[in-house]
């Protein structure tokens, strides 16, 4: 039996190259895990999620997958939440301010 060459440079860098899916426009590529479990998000990546260096990032493991997200997006996600059950035009901030003030008058 013969050893099995490595692979050429080139050919790795390929692998690990972005790739567009163009039917979902997904980006997808492969990292490997470093040193004290660090990895790269690449630059097309932390681009199209708009991250930022230094940020604050929110991982969560779900049904065996690692998900990650800024805390903006989660934020964003939550008030999206929110929204569907205050009719609009409504601050809630405005009526929790009102209510403390009223609660105020009482005390």
């Amino acid at each position: 039996m013969g050893t099995v060459a490595p692979a050429k440079p080139a050919a790795r860098a390929k692998r690990r190259e972005l790739v567009r899916q163009p039917s979902t426009a997904e980006l997808r590529t492969r990292i490997r895990i470093g040193e004290k479990g660090r990895i790269i998000i690449p630059a097309a990546i932390r681009e199209a999620l708009g991250m930022a260096e230094g940020e604050m990032l929110d991982l969560v493991v779900d049904d065996g997958e690692l998900r990650m997200a800024t805390m903006r997006e989660r934020l964003r996600r939550a008030q999206e939440s929110v929204r569907k059950y205050v009719p609009a035009g409504v601050s809630l901030a405005d009526e929790l301010s009102a209510e403390r003030r009223e609660a105020a008058k009482h005390e």
